[in-house]
């Protein structure tokens, strides 16, 4: 089995700050100093900023990138396959493959990008982590680093206020670190996935209509993610 336990060091960072989130960053820029430079580079804004900033700022903005105003989800099923009942079928999928391999998922589901790069020190299927890694995460990652460009969330932030439905805090989304963190891990999983590819689609099968609570992921996000998509970004 391969060494990826680089990949805790990025899900320690896309979970929830704690008093050791300081630690965990510069634990990570460490690695990747050594393995992955160019992913170090990337990474080194957040690290910086993390530094910087106390732990209450470190929380505030977590919380306004991922839960309040989020700027991507962090469900990668949600994230590649929307409401599509595709999602539910992925999302039942990787349950199974989560308890197969014995890793506790705690409260988040089990295609919360945590849970999936766990999922990595876990088992030793080596043609799951391969398919998971082309098919998921990396247009995964792609996709939510699309939603931090400058003119998504300009856009973003003008359709909110209409709504009149939040509070804006533009300081805390533009030119926001998270995207960093993303843009490395990137960098890392294509180096690591370069030779693998796959001919056939993922799309696992099962009885989705069973399963209607996986679609209930509704938020004002949601429908700015609509209103914004139906727009012609520069």
């Amino acid at each position: 089995m391969r060494n990826y336990r680089h990949y805790i060091a990025f899900a320690d960072l896309l979970r929830y700050p704690n008093k050791d989130y300081t630690e965990m960053a510069n634990k990570c820029m460490a690695i990747l100093e050594e393995y992955y430079p160019d992913a170090a580079l990337e990474l080194k804004p957040f690290v910086d900023y993390i530094s910087a900033h106390t732990q209450d700022e470190r929380e505030e903005l977590y919380t306004r990138t991922f839960d309040v105003q989020p700027i991507c989800y962090l469900d990668l099923g949600f994230v590649i396959f929307g409401e599509d009942y595709k999602r539910g079928a992925f999302l039942l999928h990787m349950q199974e493959e989560q308890l197969r391999a014995g890793n506790d998922c705690g409260t988040d589901l089990s295609d919360n990008i945590c849970n999936m790069l766990t999922l990595y020190t876990k088992t030793n299927d080596q043609s799951l982590l391969d398919e998971l890694a082309v098919k998921i995460l990396i247009p995964g990652l792609e996709k939510m680093i699309s939603e931090f460009k400058q003119a998504r969330v300009e856009l973003k932030m003008k359709i909110l206020k209409k709504l009149h439905r939040a509070i804006i805090q533009p300081e805390l989304n533009q030119g926001n670190v998270f995207r960093n963190v993303f843009s490395a891990l990137l960098i890392v999983l294509k180096k690591d996935f370069e030779n693998v590819s796959f001919n056939h689609v993922l799309d696992p099968v099962v009885d989705v209509q069973h399963h209607n609570s996986f679609f209930a992921k509704q938020s004002v996000n949601i429908e700015v993610n609509n209103l914004v998509n139906n727009y012609k970004l520069d």
